[in-house]
Parts: C-alpha cells; sequence; structure tokens
C-alpha cells in the first residue's frame, strides 16, 4: 500500500472517514435520543459501585477484545470492573457474577449465541443488563435494561462485513460511559495516581509524600551543632544538604553550596561556625500532600536540588531530592 490506495483500489483515507462518520453519528445520536438511555446506564454502573457490586463486560470475537479494553477503562478511572468470556462463562467462569454486579454485553448483531446462553443467568444474578448492540430489535437489546445503539450506516470494510466501524463505535461508547460515570463518582487526579502508581504516569501524578526521603533518612542538626559534625551528617546522608532542626521544627537548611560559599568568605575560620549561624533561615518548603510536578517546578525555577516536606506547624516530615523527581513532568 502506498499511502494513496492499494491496487483493487481501496483508499485508506476514505476508510478512516468511514468511522469518522459513524462516530459523529453516534454523537449526534448521545446529544439526542439516546442521552436518556447513556444517563440511565450511567446511573446503574455508579449505582452498582455505591452497593460495592463491579461492572462485567463481556463479548465475543473482536466486541470482546473491545469489551476487555472498556473493562481496564473502567478499572483504571475508579469502576471496579472485569471482563468475563462468555464462551468460558458457560462453563463455569459464570461463578463470577455475583449479586449487585451490573453486566456490560456487547454484541454487533444482538443475536450472539455464546452470550444469548447466559441471559437468563445474567438477568437473574446482576443488578442491570446494559448492552452496546446494532440493532436494537435484537434478542439482546430487547432484554437489557438499557440498550445503546453503536449502528454504523456501514463498515469501513470493503465488504462491509468486518466488525471495524461498529467495534469503533463501541470503543468510543465505552469510554464515554466510563469517564461520565468518572465524573459523577467525582473521580479526581489524586485518584488516579493512587491506581497507576507505575512508569511515568505514576511519577507525574505521584504526591511529595511518596517520593520523599522520611525519618532516619532525613539529615538533620542542631543550631548548636558545630560546622564539623554539619559536615559529616551532610556526607552521611548523601543529600548535599542537612536540615537544621529544633524539636523537630525547621529553623533552616545547610546546602553544600552554602558550605561552599562560607569556606569561601571565612577560609578554615569557618568551622568554628555552628549551624545555627551558617544555615540559610529561609529555604523552600513543601507540603507532602503537593503534587512531585509541583516539586519538580519550584527546584527548576530556583535551581536547587532539594525541598524540605513540612506541616502547617513547620515540622519536618522529610526531603524530597532532585533525582528523586527524575521522570517527573513538570505541570
Amino acid at each position: 500500500m502506498n499511502g494513496k490506495g492499494d491496487e483493487a483500489g481501496v483508499k485508506p483515507a476514505e476508510l478512516v472517514r468511514t468511522e469518522a462518520a459513524a462516530l459523529e453519528a453516534l454523537a449526534a445520536r448521545l446529544e439526542g435520543p439516546m442521552a436518556a438511555d447513556f444517563d440511565r446506564a450511567v446511573d446503574l454502573v455508579v449505582r452498582c459501585g455505591e452497593n460495592n457490586g463491579r461492572v462485567v463486560v463481556t463479548g465475543m470475537g473482536k466486541s470482546g477484545i473491545i469489551a476487555q479494553k472498556i473493562a481496564a477503562t473502567l478499572s483504571s478511572t475508579g469502576s471496579a470492573a472485569l471482563f468475563l468470556h462468555p464462551a468460558e462463562a458457560v462453563h463455569g467462569d459464570l461463578g463470577v457474577l455475583m449479586a449487585g454486579d451490573v453486566v456490560i454485553a456487547l454484541s454487533a448483531s444482538g443475536e450472539t449465541e455464546e452470550i444469548l446462553r447466559l441471559l437468563a443467568t445474567l438477568k437473574r444474578k446482576g443488578d442491570g443488563l446494559v448492552s452496546f448492540c446494532c440493532n436494537l430489535n435484537s434478542t439482546l437489546a430487547l432484554a437489557s435494561d438499557v440498550a445503546l445503539d453503536c449502528g454504523v450506516e456501514r463498515e469501513a470494510c470493503g465488504l462491509n462485513l468486518a466488525p471495524t466501524a461498529s467495534t469503533t463505535t463501541m470503543l468510543a461508547l465505552g469510554d464515554a460511559l466510563a469517564i461520565a460515570v468518572s465524573l459523577r463518582k467525582g473521580f479526581k487526579a489524586e485518584d488516579f495516581a493512587e491506581l497507576h502508581p507505575g512508569g511515568k504516569l505514576g511519577k507525574r501524578l505521584a504526591k511529595v509524600r511518596d517520593l520523599m526521603h522520611a525519618g532516619e533518612d532525613v539529615p538533620v542538626v542542631a543550631p548548636t551543632t558545630p560546622m564539623t559534625d554539619v559536615i559529616y551528617e551532610m556526607s552521611s546522608k548523601k543529600l548535599g544538604m542537612t536540615t537544621v532542626q529544633e524539636d523537630g521544627h525547621l529553623r533552616g537548611v545547610i546546602s553544600d553550596g552554602d558550605l561552599r560559599r562560607l569556606l569561601e568568605r571565612e577560609g578554615g575560620a569557618a568551622l568554628s561556625r555552628t549551624a545555627g549561624e551558617a544555615m540559610n533561615a529561609h529555604p523552600r518548603t513543601i507540603a507532602s500532600s503537593e503534587l512531585a510536578a509541583k516539586a519538580l517546578a519550584i527546584l527548576e525555577e530556583r535551581k536547587i536540588t532539594s525541598l524540605i516536606v513540612v506541616d502547617a506547624e513547620e515540622r519536618v516530615e522529610g526531603v524530597v531530592h532532585l533525582h528523586d523527581l527524575w521522570g517527573v513532568e513538570m505541570i
């Protein structure tokens, strides 16, 4: 394929436009005749979560693959969800379905045999059945508490057979449902971070408390500590600085830079100083509840390497270092 079309005259851009047209038609239905049904589906899923139920998403073939993605999106946006393979369900996996669960069933025809076999049990055990169908007069749609129309004028497939535009609309509708539910629940960035602790995304949404050095790892000296002991503490904790504390409250900070400038000014006499005499009494601080991205922004702006983490009463809770924030995107 050369980007303009293959030997059979298929134009990739037209295939994409076919799917785009299907999405535009879906959007129009969501703003019009399907709006009330969509809201009912959202209500079912939200109520399910409030009652400690789960969302069980099922589908066969290509629809099953889309169902797995929808279940994953629901889970990552705060709704307990799982995928149930309908063929495996009739051989024992149906046991995962519990009272209070809501089922979302995907079938373009609405006549998928493996799903129809489950209907009686789904209706008896579940707390609601939502279907994504292209035929609202199908057996599955008519048996559902809410049937959402995924119908398309035609598939993007040149033979109008392979599930393409229809699975695209199912995917988009599943995303819309998951996000609408999360918004209804008041799902926040902090909640998203807790569900995505790994990788770059997890670090970007991590809180300062998740990355800071705490407890015995925090370098600390008293205002009366002699400089020789200050240097030892800074060296042993390997953060290039030390907090100066009194009864757990922050009084100041001494960094490698502060120490270097003191030695340049006073030479060997600097070693006769105390921590209280050499410290920066107005260091930058941050709360442990702030996003790590904000900490990185402050460090970059101030061209410093550490921030002291304090509570509302200026008690030291930890230290967050620039190295701890590698991989975090600035806000």
